[in-house]
């Protein structure tokens, strides 16, 4: 008779006979510092490793970090968490295929906000936390694309601000109306504030967060933004690690049982900008860089990574590439990227002394090419519409406006975006659409051949580009040749120019 395996399950009891090196601290000394919103994989393989570098040195042990979750989807990561003691494994993977892996003892509780929003107001408005921070996607900050401007027609967002006018907190929804919560109580407690700090991929992240929470505070109170505008510091920052999604497989070659390890890129890098209301842990000390002014590191983290990323993602998946390095495995997609880089995306950057860009720009494509972490085109084309307009369009717009950089190859990319929403490969296979306009985008898409401009006719993601005939131009000709002769003979085309 044969039996079943069990592997030993991660949590703080078993962890000492685990075959893996775990926290060199005592988790029962830390205290928590620090509340985070959107416990994801890249969190977990960005900030919170910083953090756990920082304890297993004896520091930092008043800054660990309550995750928080407020959408559905978190109820998963609650439940995986909170079954092995907030403990996780994080997997690095080189290029050469050499895998290390830790435990994460840096997370000290996960709270699935809804199912008590004014404990986790309770939680936040402790003068123990003097950090809040946000990895809550680029679509999380509930925003026009074009405009600019706060949204507060959201029901969520509507309903939250009608809770706080009236002092309720017992049914908060949304991550702005329980920060926004905290921060009354701690006013008017006399507390000092704590920070807001953005972790997401967006020009000027910790500005757009400060602008997005002053027009859902003054919904509320116009005493209140002010005070928020005066006291509350929202540092920008860049963040850079390149986190796929956990797979099974990534599950079963671990010894033992991890219900959401991380496995990630062996790069890492983190740009911020020194401004803290309550203190902020010794960041400088594991490799943080601190700065005065973020904004050139994230423009050339967002314009030349992440658009690079849109740029290889629609023609690799059309293309019928499914992992990131099988795209980079062909030697035009590596041309592609980098003709975009140095001829639209670099023109379009800050001033950076003692940057190399030439060098960054080649280590993107290797870092690109990484077969051990197994990213996924999928991943990188979902969210579009959220992620198109923050990290590609920008360079479009102010290469039409100072005329020093031509726009064929963004416009190229957007083409390919315009094709991959139709919803069918060049093979034939159906598209899943993983985004929150799909319908729209696919409905948009579907005119594509008897209006060659009918996707970018949607002025809420593109704003006036469609009036612009140097742009229409490039999508145009580009759109029609990956009708014509699908994407590696367009990019064939786009390189030979």
């Amino acid at each position: 008779m044969s039996t079943i395996q069990t592997k030993t399950q991660l949590n703080q009891e078993t962890l000492p006979s685990l075959p893996v090196e775990g926290p060199a601290h005592d988790r029962d000394a830390i205290t928590a510092g620090i509340v985070h919103f959107g416990v994801g994989g890249f969190h977990r393989a960005h900030q919170a490793l910083y953090i756990d570098k920082l304890m297993r040195n004896g520091e930092a042990m008043d800054f660990g970090i309550i995750g928080v979750g407020v959408m559905p989807s978190d109820v998963r990561m609650r439940d995986a968490l909170k079954g092995q003691d907030c403990l996780y494994t994080l997997t690095e993977k080189t290029p050469d295929g050499q895998h290390y892996s830790r435990v994460i003892g840096s997370i000290v509780d996960y709270l699935y906000a809804p199912d008590d929003p004014a404990a986790t107001v309770a939680v936040l408005a402790d003068a123990s936390i003097k950090i809040v921070s946000l990895t809550v996607t680029e679509g999380g900050y509930n925003f026009d694309h074009v405009r600019g401007e706060f949204n507060l027609d959201n029901p969520q967002v509507a309903a939250d601000v009608a809770d706080l006018k009236e002092g309720k907190t017992d049914s908060l929804r949304t991550f702005y109306g329980l920060i926004t919560a905290a921060l009354i109580a701690r006013r008017d407690a006399g507390t000092v504030p704590f920070t807001v700090m953005s972790c997401d991929n967006i020009q000027g992240n910790g500005e757009m967060a400060h602008r997005m929470f002053l027009s859902f505070a003054n919904a509320i109170d116009t005493e209140l933004a002010a005070w928020i505008d005066q006291e509350v510091p929202f540092p920008n920052s860049m963040v850079d690690r390149i986190t796929p999604e956990t797979t099974d497989d990534d599950r079963a070659e671990l010894d033992y049982a991890d219900a959401w390890p991380v496995v990630c890129e062996d790069f890492t890098q983190w740009v911020l900008e020194d401004k803290f209301a309550a203190g902020r842990p010794a960041y400088d000390k594991v490799g943080v860089e601190l700065v005065d002014d973020v904004v050139p590191y994230e423009l050339m983290k967002l314009r030349l990574l992440n658009a690079s990323h849109q740029g290889l993602c629609y023609f690799g998946y059309l293309a019928g590439h499914r992992l990131v390095h099988d795209v980079m495995a062909d030697q035009r997609f590596a041309d592609f990227l980098l003709a975009y880089m140095e001829q639209e995306g670099t023109p379009s950057l800050r001033p950076l002394p003692g940057v190399d860009l030439d060098a960054y720009r080649h280590q993107l494509i290797a870092r690109f090419g990484n077969a051990a972490i197994k990213d996924t085109v999928a991943r990188l084309c979902a969210e579009s519409s959220d992620r198109i307009p923050k990290w590609l369009l920008p360079v479009v717009r102010e290469n039409l406006e100072s005329g020093n950089a031509p726009v064929t190859l963004s416009a190229a990319i957007v083409a390919s975006w315009a094709r991959y929403a139709e919803g069918v490969d060049e093979q034939g296979q159906d598209i899943n659409i993983n985004d929150r306009m799909a319908d729209r985008l696919k409905e948009n898409a579907s005119k594509n051949r008897e209006d060659i401009l009918a996707f970018i006719r949607d002025r809420e993601v593109f704003g006036d580009l469609v009036d612009n005939e140097e742009f229409t131009t490039a999508y145009a000709d580009a759109l029609r040749s990956l009708h014509e002769v699908g994407s590696e003979a367009t990019l064939d085309k786009l390189l030979a120019r």
